[in-house]
Parts: structure tokens; sequence; C-alpha cells
């Protein structure tokens, strides 16, 4: 987005556990950037998000500028964001949803979203493991069809799929910023989309 609505996204794995203090941790850090605005979601490592709302609140509301979506959504200068942090079952993470329970959380998704923020990507979109193995949602690709208005979808979670592919409507981009070995080695990505 141009500098006047700038904003960054966060699209979950803010820790390596979820334990209260990485959590506040970060957040702490997240807070003093320098954008207008300050989205995050959560991420399979996030266990923290997991807790129940009133211990979530309670931290959330020591960064009053950082703006938190589970399932949810806000409209930022006139754009439609929405933002979720489940992704399909995953091994023991936070926020695994079985195939039969994961359609209810697409299905929340306003057909008008111009940006959409999950933690795993969808099917065939960023999503290859270092097998070469396509790990994303088919039921979030099929949400995603239908999504007219959708300028921007940005994930996370597999972090060897990182990097931004664009169609005519909408770019995609997975965000991850560390290799396997969890070490901080890909660069932000900038995106300027226009309304």
């Amino acid at each position: 987005l141009d500098n006047e609505i700038s904003m960054v996204i966060h699209s979950g794995d803010i820790s390596m556990r979820g334990s209260k203090q990485e959590v506040i941790g970060f957040l702490n850090w997240f807070s003093k950037l320098n954008f207008k605005y300050k989205i995050l979601i959560a991420g399979n490592h996030d266990f923290f998000f997991e807790r129940p709302k009133e211990e979530i609140d309670e931290v959330l509301s020591m960064f009053p500028d950082i703006i938190y979506l589970n399932d949810s959504g806000v409209e930022i200068e006139g754009f439609k964001i929405w933002g979720s942090p489940v992704q399909p079952w995953f091994y023991n993470w936070a926020f695994n949803r079985r195939e039969t329970e994961i359609k209810h959380h697409w299905n929340m998704i306003p057909l008008d979203t111009e940006i959409l923020i999950t933690h795993g990507p969808i099917y065939d979109y960023l999503d290859k493991n270092a097998d070469g193995k396509n790990t994303g949602c088919i039921h979030l690709l099929e949400k995603v069809t239908r999504l007219s208005e959708l300028k921007l979808h940005v994930c996370g979670h597999i972090h060897e799929a990182y990097g931004r592919i664009e169609n005519d409507q909408t770019t995609f981009v997975n965000a991850s910023l560390l290799n396997l070995r969890y070490m901080m080695t890909n660069e932000p990505i900038i995106v300027e989309i226009k309304k």
C-alpha cells in the first residue's frame, strides 16, 4: 500500500511455542514498527492465541495499535480485510482443523473481501513443501475463486514456499521469513495495491 495508508501484515508464527512471554515480546516489537496500521493473525506455533478469549484480550489491550484477526475482519481506508489462523491438520500444532471442520471457517469469509490473510496457503499457490508436494487447502482455493474483489492474499506456514505470484486481479504472497531451519533468511515482501 502507498505510504499514506501504509500497513504491515503478519500472517502468523510470531513465536516458537506460543508462550505468553514470547507473544508479549513480539507484540512489543511489532507495535513499534513505523506503519500506520499493524495487522496480525496467529499461526500454528502460536498456542497462546488458543487460550480463553479473556487472556488473549488482556494481552492485546496492552497494544491498542495492533489489529488482531481471528476468523474476523476489519475495514481500513476502504479496504475490506479478513484474517484466519486455521490450516489443514498439521501434526499436533495450534489452529489445526480436520477437512470436515475447515469449510466452516472459509464460509465465514465475506465475498467482498479485498485483502485475505490466512496462515496456511491456498492449494497450488505458494504451497509446495521441501518434497515438492502441494500442502495448501483445496477448500480455501474453492472459496478464493469466489472472491471477485480479492486484491491480495497473504499466507505463511510453508517456509520453503516463500515468494510472490500474481494473476490479472490478485497478488498472492507467502511471507514466511524463516527457512526450514528457522533462520531468518527471507526479506519482507512489499506490495502496493490500489483501491
